[in-house]
C-alpha cells in the first residue's frame, strides 16, 4: 500500500513539473495551529499548540502551456512538512511530502491571493498500540495519506515574497487499519519566498481548447479493516464506468456507474446469510473535475442504487487525483468516504476507450 501510494505521489510531482519554462524558487513557512477533535472519542487528544514548518520548491508558470494561461499562471511544486499536531506524547511528530497547485483568485500588481490544492504522503513516529499507546485513536499506521487545502496571500518585491496562509492539513490511512479517526489540523502560517531563476514570459498561446466527451472504464482495488481493533482486513474490488465532459481548460464533469464488491460486508450482521452477489453495491456518482493538462483533481458525491445490507450511509463521496496518459490509460488515486468517515482508499487503473472532440 505504501509503495503504491508513493508511486502515485511521484507521478503527480513529476507530471506537475515536467517540461515547463517557469520561474523557479524556494519558500519557507512557519506554521502554528491546533488539533481539531472532530469526534467525541478524540476529546482527550488536543493538549498543546501545534507547530510546524514547510520548505517548498516551486515553479511559477509563465505561459508555456495553454492551461497556464487559463488558470491565470498558477504556481506548482513540492513541499516538505515537518512538525507536531497538538500532542507530542500520544501523537508524536509528523513528516510529510506533498505536491500542490496554487490557483490565483485575485491578482493586483505585486499581490496575489490564491487557493492551494495538495496531496501527498505523511509519516508519524507514534501510532496506536494496545499496550504502550492505547489512547491514540487517531492513527494506527506510520504512513498515511496527506491532504492540504489552503488560502494563501503573497506579496512580491522583485525576487522576494512575503507569504501568509490559512490551511487545513489532513492525515489518514482511509481505514486500511483501525483505529483511524484521522488528524485534522487548521494552521496559520507566515513565510518568505525567493525566486532564484526568472523565466522570460511567453506570449499566450493561440491554441484553442478542444471540448470533448469521454467514455472510460476502470478497475479499483483496496483493503479495509473493521472495528473492533485487531479485526480482519478485507479486500475491496470495484468497476467504474464513466462518461465525462470537459467544458473548458478549467472545468469538467463526470457521471459514473460504480459496481462495488466490498468483502467487509460479509462481517456485517454476521447472523444474516449472504452471498457474493448479495453484497454487491451499485452506485450512481457525479463529480466536478479540475484538469491541469493531463492531471485532474476529482471532487464528487454519489448515492447507492443497490445496497442490500446498508452498512453505511446512502450517500458517499470521493476526493483525489488522476493522471490520463496519451495512450488512454488512467491512473487513479482517490479517497472514498461517507461524509467525514473514511471508507477506503481507491487505487485504480482504467482506459478511455471513446472520445468525441469539438
Amino acid at each position: 500500500m505504501r509503495k503504491i501510494f508513493t508511486s502515485f505521489l511521484l507521478l503527480f510531482f513529476v507530471c506537475s513539473l515536467h517540461g515547463q519554462t517557469n520561474d523557479m524558487g524556494f519558500e519557507f513557512r512557519q506554521k502554528i495551529g491546533f488539533l481539531a477533535a472532530h469526534r467525541g472519542v478524540m476529546a482527550h487528544l488536543p493538549r498543546e499548540t501545534a507547530k510546524a514548518f514547510e520548505l517548498t520548491y516551486f515553479l511559477h508558470t509563465k505561459g508555456s502551456k495553454l492551461w497556464h494561461v487559463k488558470y491565470r499562471y498558477p504556481t506548482v511544486g513540492g513541499t516538505l512538512f515537518v512538525g507536531s499536531v497538538g500532542n507530542k506524547e500520544l501523537l508524536g511528530n509528523y513528516v510529510g511530502l506533498y505536491g500542490f497547485s496554487e490557483l490565483p483568485m485575485i491578482k493586483y500588481k505585486n499581490y496575489e491571493l490564491s487557493f492551494r490544492i495538495a496531496c501527498g504522503l505523511g509519516y508519524n513516529n507514534k501510532i496506536y498500540d494496545p499496550i504502550n499507546n492505547p489512547k491514540n485513536v487517531a492513527v494506527s499506521t506510520h504512513f498515511n495519506a496527506m491532504m492540504n487545502f489552503a488560502v494563501k496571500s503573497t506579496y512580491r518585491i522583485k525576487n522576494h515574497s512575503i507569504v501568509m496562509g490559512l490551511d487545513i492539513t489532513h492525515f489518514s490511512n482511509a481505514a486500511f487499519k483501525v483505529p483511524n479517526y484521522g488528524i485534522n489540523m487548521p494552521y496559520l502560517s507566515l513565510g518568505y519566498a525567493y525566486v532564484f531563476r526568472k523565466a522570460t514570459p511567453i506570449e499566450p498561446t493561440q491554441l484553442k481548447y478542444q471540448k470533448r466527451i469521454e467514455l472510460s472504464a476502470m478497475g479499483i482495488y483496496s483493503m479495509k479493516e473493521l472495528m473492533p481493533i485487531g479485526g480482519k482486513r478485507y479486500p475491496v474490488y470495484a468497476i467504474n464506468i464513466a462518461a465525462r465532459r470537459f467544458f473548458n481548460q478549467r472545468a469538467g464533469m463526470e457521471v459514473d456507474l460504480d459496481i462495488i464488491s466490498k468483502q467487509a460486508i460479509m462481517a456485517y450482521l454476521p447472523y444474516t446469510q449472504k452471498t457474493q452477489m448479495s453484497i454487491i453495491q451499485v452506485g450512481l456518482y457525479a463529480a466536478y473535475l479540475v484538469p491541469f493538462d493531463k492531471f485532474h483533481f476529482v471532487f464528487g458525491m454519489g448515492t447507492y442504487l443497490r445496497d442490500k445490507y446498508k452498512p453505511e450511509d446512502f450517500l458517499y463521496h470521493r476526493i483525489g487525483c488522476r493522471y490520463q496518459f496519451k495512450n488512454g490509460l488512467i491512473a487513479n488515486f482517490t479517497l472514498k468516504t461517507h461524509f467525514a468517515r473514511a471508507d477506503y482508499m481507491e487505487l485504480g487503473l482504467g482506459y478511455t476507450f471513446k472520445t468525441w472532440k469539438k
